[in-house]
């Protein structure tokens, strides 16, 4: 049997980059998929016939994870479609624009910190309790090896991304042992956004590690897989950092 035949999970920016590799994992390992995908739907309908070729049904909302009516929303289809389910995957993000302090505005600071952290807050507040407890139910929340060693220019970036590491502690806390709460916090990662957004300079730069690699998306979602799995019932409020040694945890 497969590591996760009979589960439901429930995956937020699924359509592409980290989150499409942890929804095509889950499903190569039977899970039934909900994702959530910002505004591109024509990349979601992509996403989504390749997660049916793994015989599981999948199910794409557009939701954007700082509106709250939105995570309402995506909440009740949950439960329309579903009733309740076994996995929630907190990945949405933006990592927004590169500023120094002193000239970053206070709309671009607000945007960052809505969608990396409080969109953390609402999906898991609105989700939790459609969450099964008897297996028991998982959380993972995607944050970044920045969160830990920083980077300058994205203060932003790097201080939600620590909110995230605190919350998943906390509520791994007050969730145990009905629901583990864990931290993913990938290290450099080759995705299309990284391909496209950054330059030749910038990406040898990130290789400038002891693995000398950009890591795959695929070693991250196996990551995933462990802690979504009954390989992962040990683990609670950790954070895992894949990362080709960019940073030591």
């Amino acid at each position: 049997m497969s590591k996760l035949t009979d589960k439901v999970a429930v995956i937020t920016g699924g359509s592409r980059g980290i989150g499409k590799g942890i929804a095509i994992a889950f499903a190569k390992e039977g899970a039934d998929i909900v994702f959530t995908y910002l505004s591109n739907k024509e990349q979601a309908d992509i996403t989504v016939k390749e997660i049916e070729s793994y015989g599981v049904s999948v199910k794409a909302v557009q939701v954007n994870i700082g509106n709250e009516d939105d995570v309402i929303n995506l909440a009740n289809v949950v439960k329309e479609t579903h009733g309740s389910f076994n996995i929630l995957v907190n990945n949405a993000g933006t990592i927004g624009k590169e500023s120094s302090l002193v000239d970053m505005t206070v709309e671009e600071w607000d945007h960052t910190i809505n969608i990396d952290l409080r969109g953390v807050f609402l999906t898991t507040k609105y989700l939790i309790p459609l969450i099964k407890t008897d297996d028991p139910g998982k959380i993972i929340n995607i944050s970044s090896e920045l969160s830990i060693k920083g980077r300058a220019n994205f203060t932003h970036y790097a201080a939600a991304k620590g909110g995230v590491n605190s919350f998943t502690r906390s509520l791994a806390l007050e969730l145990a042992p009905d629901i583990l709460v864990n931290t993913i916090a990938p290290g450099p990662v080759e995705t299309d956004m990284i391909l496209a957004d950054m330059d030749e300079e910038w990406i040898e730069k990130e290789k400038d590690i002891p693995l000398k690699r950009l890591g795959t998306v695929e070693e991250i979602a196996a990551t995933a897989v462990l802690l979504a799995s009954k390989d992962g019932n040990f683990y609670c409020g950790q954070f895992i950092s894949p990362n080709g040694g960019a940073v030591f945890i």
